[in-house]
């Protein structure tokens, strides 16, 4: 196993749309929310630790998931989960992980890549980022994985990569903002625009020359912490001004401003798991389509169901078709798929009406 390879783990979001599952305390990459077994991040983990050394391998999440890490990922040191004092988006935590990857080993290439994703032949996307390694050692660009979209989705922004034949990296053009129907078949028809998956390469010189270039006042902030960083005072360094970083993406910050990114169109299965219907699409289901997680379902006309519950808790449904039905502890959900991007919202309505500990 390589040991200049690295992997960075993103593991702090909430997963608002898989609520009641996903909560504030107990967000979705914490689940086991395909039934097989493993939690989305245990999954991950597993997936990058094929071809990343275990140490190797940086959790960047909330402070208040630090126990849900250890607990889930027991071959994983303290040392190795780096927490975020307060929520500033993916630029300040990526610097963060990358002048810490640095200090170890400055010759070091690494992956950045969402805990909470569904990746189904796992050798073929070691084979994509082993190629992106391979570039990044070689030369001072920037890489991203992207997706062969399937249709014209309007939920994910895109890559556009130039045309050209025989390379299998291609040169990004640019990265678009999540389309509208019309622009996102446009796209497809076009032939040369990619699903953007959030998932990155670069050595960890290429990424920090790109903060110090596109960022300044950001790479100026962390970079004064070096000398704390794998010590014991990076913890008060990092709680005093990680709360002084700029609130800002990846995407706005470095890849919208960087003249070389590539993108490899991935050749693996792929899915955000982004929605209780995304999930839906990657569940077996009965004759009538119905996907059911965990429970022992008795379906009387029902149809196109996503049904999850309590292990082995019966399950009787009649007469519904194309909803969802989540059974978790003191909440019940029964909604349409159809409307399944309003979760979120319905999440609020029911913090502020019957308090935090639901949401």
């Amino acid at each position: 196993m390589n040991k200049n390879y690295y992997a960075v783990l993103m593991a702090g979001g909430v997963g608002s749309r898989f609520w009641p599952v996903s909560t504030t305390d107990n967000p979705k990459q914490f689940h086991d929310m395909l039934g097989t077994g493993d939690t989305l991040i245990q999954k991950t983990f597993a997936r990058l630790n094929r071809f990343v050394p275990t140490e190797n391998i940086l959790i960047l999440t909330n402070e208040r998931y630090n126990d849900l890490v250890l607990k889930q990922l027991p071959d994983v040191k303290q040392e190795q989960v780096v927490l975020e004092p307060a929520m500033r988006n993916t630029a300040p935590c990526i610097l963060y992980a990358a002048l810490k990857i640095q200090k170890m080993n400055p010759n070091g290439v690494m992956i950045v890549a969402p805990s909470d994703h569904w990746i189904e032949d796992e050798q073929a996307f070691e084979n994509d980022v082993k190629t992106c390694f391979e570039k990044c050692e070689k030369e001072e660009v920037l890489c991203t994985l992207g997706i062969q979209p399937t249709y014209p989705n309007t939920g994910f922004g895109y890559i556009e990569y130039q045309k050209e034949g025989g390379v299998p990296l291609k040169k990004v053009a640019q990265f678009r903002e999540k389309p509208d129907l019309e622009t996102a078949k446009d796209f497809l028809d076009q032939g040369n625009f990619l699903w953007n998956a959030g998932i990155f390469i670069w050595s960890v010189r290429t990424i920090v020359n790109a903060f110090k270039k596109h960022q300044g006042s950001q790479f100026d902030l962390f970079e004064s912490g070096l000398s704390c960083y794998n010590t014991n005072e990076e913890q008060a360094f990092i709680a005093e001004n990680y709360p002084k970083a700029e609130n800002v993406s990846i995407d706005y910050a470095i890849l919208e401003n960087s003249k070389s990114i590539y993108t490899l169109p991935a050749t693996f299965d792929w899915n955000d798991l982004g929605t209780w219907g995304a999930l839906y699409e990657k569940l077996d289901k009965d004759e009538a389509e119905n996907a059911v997680v965990n429970g022992q379902p008795l379906l009387i006309d029902a149809k196109g169901n996503m049904i999850r519950s309590a292990k082995n808790k019966i399950v009787v449904v009649d007469g519904l078709e194309d909803y969802i039905i989540v059974d978790k502890d003191d909440v019940l959900l029964i909604y349409p798929k159809s409307k399944q991007q309003d979760i979120k919202k319905v999440r609020g309505q029911v913090q502020e009406k019957f308090g935090d500990q639901y949401a």
